[in-house]
């Protein structure tokens, strides 16, 4: 019997043997993702993105910001990092990216991801960065200091590659930004400066040039992929967008 029983558990140990070094190798990796809308949208564009994320597994929040002050975007998005059991994936679109940079320097956050997103230094806006010699963001401005998007140049280039009647009901469901405040607004100190950043590039971006796009990643040393999409790739192409935030979340141990 006694033979018997070590028969048995040989292939048992041997297994055991062999994957150990397996277990022990995997490296655990951050669970959490904060995701960061930008200007004259709302958080109902990562849902794409939130869907794929949590089927992996991954714990993701969405900050409802307001877009009309960079600090009090950036203020929303540290309420939503209190709210999180660990460290975190920040993520943010366009101007959310600005947010992103400011926030992105609370103790949570332990890696960053710009999706065709504008990463300033320190005293520089989104409206700095736009080139001087390119053409101009189509906005209306309101009477109090906020501003739309053209509605037709929403379809046409902010969100051509979103199905029409989507990319319609975006356009008038946007949300203004706030000229000086938040389009105008400054950055303190820029979290990319301390922290890995991660940066998906939209080769057919129409608002932010592709160029500036790969300027400003590569000065912030930043890991980048590109994708064949429009502003709004994350919304077209959400697969992309997500598995580059799950390559930062991997590369990121806790």
């Amino acid at each position: 019997m006694r033979k018997l029983m070590q028969w048995a558990a040989a292939p048992v140990l041997a297994v055991a043997l062999f994957t150990a070094p397996a277990m022990a190798a995997e490296k655990p990796h951050v669970r959490n993702v904060v995701l960061v809308h930008g200007a004259w949208a709302d958080g109902s564009g990562w849902q794409g993105v939130y869907k794929l994320l949590v089927a992996k597994g991954y714990k993701v929040s969405v900050v409802s910001n307001a877009d009309e002050s960079l600090a009090g975007d950036v203020a929303a998005t540290k309420r939503v990092l209190d709210r999180q059991d660990g460290p975190v994936i920040l993520v943010g679109h366009s101007y959310g990216g600005a947010i992103i940079t400011e926030a992105g320097n609370d103790p949570k956050v332990v890696g960053l991801v710009y999706i065709a997103a504008f990463a300033p230094d320190a005293g520089e806006s989104i409206f700095g960065l736009l080139p001087k010699d390119g053409p101009k963001p189509p906005i209306e401005p309101t009477a109090d200091g906020l501003a739309y998007f053209n509605r037709d140049a929403y379809l046409t280039a902010f969100a051509p590659d979103v199905p029409r009647a989507e990319a319609e009901f975006m356009a008038d469901s946007q949300v203004p930004l706030g000229i000086d405040k938040a389009g105008s607004a400054p950055i303190t100190t820029a979290a990319w400066k301390t922290k890995p950043s991660w940066y998906l590039v939209s080769s057919n971006d129409q608002i932010i040039p592709p160029a500036a796009q790969r300027q400003m990643a590569g000065r912030a040393k930043s890991t980048v992929q590109e994708v064949a999409g429009s502003h709004v790739a994350f919304i077209s192409h959400p697969d992309a967008a997500a598995a580059l935030i799950e390559q930062a979340a991997e590369a990121t141990v806790k």
